[in-house]
């Protein structure tokens, strides 16, 4: 498995397991099956209802913690009389006991909403104690990104967004290289949207590799540097998903899927007023 450095110097599986959409009853036997193929990786949040199963795949794996690289989210905190430095804390904290660890590897900011200046400065604090190993963020734009960077001590270590074929994310990477950020990609199949999967591009490269349009997806992302958390409750696709790091795509190759870029998102504009109302509306336990 190739693994990434981050701008702390922690090492970064490339390549990890999303649980995102994975319902909560089945999250475990997903994790549990994942782990078991040799991932080593994983990547929840506290909004999408599944740590406990996650924590208790890690847990029933009987896997060292030390080789895992356990990846949550802070949702949009809402504290309008009180702190949202403690709170985000408290959601910390909820994170940790949900997943059953001592610490986290990395923990992002899951949308750049609210008073995300207030989490930031928390999310400084769990990283100076040493219960996030590496901080981020999710969804930021560039400007967002820089705005952050430029009035805050740590730099994030990661930035998730979307990025897929048809939304490639390359001036934002080349920014964040510039800065010291690493791209991760949530979404990298845009969940089959356009036809991903009988893309009239994709698949004769995949036919040329002996290889599924998901794999050359996600060889692609890696050779760009960008690591990925591809989603499966399939022991046999996850399998796959994994099996990447034994051909690689010829620069004729990658210019070709270069061409499948649209420059939008196919899912949401976190631009967009009633999306930003909308998310930031919403409430987990």
């Amino acid at each position: 498995m190739k693994n990434v450095t981050l701008n702390n110097g922690v090492e970064m599986p490339i390549l990890g397991f999303g649980v995102f959409q994975i319902p909560d009853e089945e999250t475990q036997a997903a994790v549990e099956a994942a782990l078991a193929i040799g991932y080593r990786h994983l990547d929840t949040a506290a909004s999408y209802g599944n740590e406990e199963a996650v924590g208790a795949a890690i847990k029933a794996s009987g896997i060292d913690r030390k080789d895992l690289f356990v990846t949550t989210k802070l949702w949009i905190q809402h504290a309008p009389t009180g702190s949202v430095q403690d709170d985000t804390k408290r959601s910390f904290e909820n994170s940790l006991r949900r997943l059953g660890l001592d610490y986290v590897d990395l923990y992002l900011i899951h949308q750049p909403l609210g008073d995300y200046y207030s989490e930031w400065r928390a999310l400084q604090d769990l990283n100076r104690e040493g219960a996030a190993r590496a901080i981020g963020v999710s969804n930021f734009h560039p400007d967002r990104l820089v705005d952050l960077i430029d009035h805050n001590e740590i730099v994030p270590a990661v930035n998730q967004i979307e990025t897929h074929p048809f939304h490639q994310r390359t001036a934002d990477q080349a920014l964040m290289r510039e800065r010291g950020v690493q791209i991760e990609s949530w979404g990298p199949f845009a969940e089959g949207r356009n036809n991903l999967f009988t893309d009239p591009i994709l698949t004769p490269i995949a036919e040329a590799h002996g290889r599924s349009v998901a794999q050359v997806v996600l060889r692609w992302l890696v050779q760009r540097e960008v690591v990925v958390i591809p989603k499966s409750v399939r022991p046999d696709r996850m399998a796959q998903n994994l099996d990447i790091f034994d051909f690689a795509l010829t620069e004729d190759e990658m210019h070709r899927i270069a061409t499948l870029d649209t420059g939008t998102s196919l899912f949401f504009d976190h631009r967009d007023p009633a999306m930003v109302s909308w998310l930031g509306g919403r409430r987990i336990s």
